[in-house]
């Protein structure tokens, strides 16, 4: 087979799409693909598995079989050289005499940063690292945050108007954006491990926070952990997103956790705890809402990678002024509502003077149906650099 640049990119660009197939599902460990391929094209593929579930490289190795002797293996990110839930990946690909590993990006990990790529050289195999590198760092970036931070990256999403209105004056909401927007914003809460709303969205909406994407086998749909903010017991403990069971009797997919205050009845946390949803006792802050960075602390021990909030505008607020949104997603629809009292996205404590502001960088700016999906990345102060450590 001949070996181009351009052969290198489009086998790593099969390798980055199955490694976005295992985002959220991958948690806490990195979502990676990996392709095995020789003359007669692919003989081996894969993407990480559950926790305690083999890695990319093994399930592209076990699927090729005696075939990858000689062959090159395309891979999202270096393949780990340590003993951790599993065996070194490494081994695994020197054992199979795989002769030629190409990696998109350097594990950040410093575990493994640069000793799987020395490890596989000492072999003899050779290895080309940065194909597809600007994609994989994307990929990666809500592992390589919690590693740095042992936090995970908040992800804040909301849907607007043209002119910044996420109802009208009179508080009609659904739907400011279309059919294919909504499928969108599905398939982030598909990638991500927890979804995140505030008690004034549980009073307003009474949502399910569930996944729903008909197009996907109801065994492959992920539902991320439903987390309620009511510092004070002010949902009932009823709401649909709480229930253990859905109202025609069926058991909820996914599970739910509030995050409260000593200042709810304690009777409401235990007429909680006594249906099954799971209550998180954590301290207050000075306006008496749930300390945020207690929760992210919290989340972070547990292995979550990605918050989803969802709102409302006072937690995006909240969440945004206390530097725990890495990246923002805005769908935007071509409409303009208007209205000085029609709300916008986020609300309190907002910044008083420009140079304050959050700053952002954009990202991806993509058409989905009528609607426009715009991923900006937050820029952080406190670092010249805001890629990933690689």
């Amino acid at each position: 087979m001949m070996i181009t640049e351009d052969a290198d990119a489009d086998w790593m660009s099969r390798a980055l799409a199955l490694a976005e197939t295992a985002r959220g599902y991958s948690s806490p460990n990195p979502p990676v693909g990996a392709v095995i391929v020789d003359a007669t094209g692919i003989i081996g593929q894969g993407a990480t598995q559950p926790v305690s579930g083999p890695h990319a490289e093994i399930v592209a190795l076990h699927a090729a079989g005696e075939r990858a002797r000689n062959a090159t293996m395309y891979v999202t990110l270096e393949p780990h050289s340590f003993h951790g839930h599993t065996p070194p990946c490494t081994e695994a690909i020197i054992a199979a005499g795989i002769a030629r590993v190409v990696i998109a990006t350097l594990d950040p990990n410093l575990r493994v940063h640069g000793e799987g790529v020395e490890q596989l050289r000492a072999a003899g195999i050779e290895v080309v690292v940065g194909p597809g590198q600007a994609a994989a760092n994307r990929l990666i970036a809500p592992f390589a945050h919690w590693l740095r931070t042992g936090q995970p990256m908040g992800i804040a999403k909301f849907a607007m108007s043209l002119d910044g209105k996420i109802a009208t004056r009179g508080g009609e909401s659904q739907w400011i954006t279309g059919p294919a927007a909504r499928t969108a914003g599905h398939r982030l809460r598909q990638a991500c491990d927890v979804i995140l709303v505030g008690s004034g969205t549980a009073l307003a909406d009474d949502p399910l926070l569930t996944t729903r994407l008909p197009d996907l086998d109801v065994d492959k749909v992920r539902h991320p952990l439903r987390v309620l903010l009511d510092s004070r017991g002010r949902v009932a403990t009823n709401a649909r997103m709480l229930m253990p069971k859905s109202a025609d009797g069926t058991a909820m997919p996914g599970a739910a956790l509030v995050a409260t205050t000593a200042a709810a009845p304690a009777a409401w946390r235990a007429a909680l705890a006594a249906q099954g949803t799971e209550v998180a006792l954590l301290p207050a802050d000075e306006g008496g809402h749930v300390d945020l960075a207690a929760l992210w602390q919290l989340l972070g021990t547990r292995g979550a990678l990605t918050v989803l909030i969802e709102g409302g505008s006072g937690v995006l607020g909240a969440t945004l002024a206390g530097d725990l949104v890495q990246q923002v997603v805005t769908f935007i629809a071509p409409r303009v509502i208007g209205g000085v009292s029609a709300p916008g996205p986020v609300g309190e404590p907002g910044w008083a003077r420009l140079d304050d502001a959050l700053r952002l960088r954009w990202d991806l700016v993509e058409r989905v149906g009528e609607d426009i999906m715009v991923t900006a990345e937050v820029v952080d102060r406190n670092r010249h650099d805001t890629s990933p450590a690689m």
